[in-house]
């Protein structure tokens, strides 16, 4: 089942959830943008990993390619026939959905993801972490994971931190972050 939020004049109509969930207080709360994550055919894989990564996930929802065309597959789909199409899941509250769409579309830097750390213990976790089995470090807080979707992992006052002398000149140095050197 797809779960989706429409905006209207009056509010927002909630619709694919159950009751339970539309009387769940927290429902205010919903993120109102979902980030889309093309992936070559890896997407569960990917989720899974991150789920590895980040303790309190959860794999929210799990669509398929239809198997034939009478079914509505394109032409050019039939490589994905009745293979994971979309898996959505979700890490540290923020839902993600990962799409098996082909070669097509890469990663790069233009986006990534922020993980504010409270401390020098979860960025070390978190760096590790994303940089295992083939990720890649880069500089100032920056990496790619192995699907090559880039992360900054910084500490939570990094505001505070950059108002320190010589805050930029530091960092620009660093490829993780290491609070004790601000």
């Amino acid at each position: 089942m797809i779960k989706t939020q429409i905006g209207c004049n009056r509010g927002a109509s909630i619709v694919g959830y159950t009751e339970k969930e539309k009387n769940n207080q927290n429902i205010k709360a919903m993120q109102k943008i979902i980030p889309n994550l093309w992936f070559d055919s890896n997407a569960q894989e990917a989720a899974e990993f991150y789920l590895s990564v980040f303790k309190d996930g959860k794999i929210i929802n799990i669509t398929y390619y239809p198997n034939s065309e009478a079914e509505g597959l394109a032409d050019f789909q039939k490589d994905f026939a009745g293979k994971v199409l979309t898996i959505e899941f979700e890490i540290l509250g923020m839902r993600l959905i990962g799409i098996n769409a082909g070669p097509i579309f890469k990663f790069n830097e233009a986006i990534s993801l922020m993980i504010p750390c409270k401390d020098q213990t979860e960025i070390d976790y978190y760096w590790e972490a994303l940089t295992s089995g083939g990720g890649q470090e880069s500089v100032c807080g920056w990496l790619k994971d192995k699907y090559g979707l880039s992360w900054q992992v910084c500490p939570e006052n990094w505001d505070e931190l950059n108002k320190r002398p010589g805050a930029f000149k530091k960092m620009m140095g660093m490829k993780k972050i290491i609070i004790a050197d601000f």
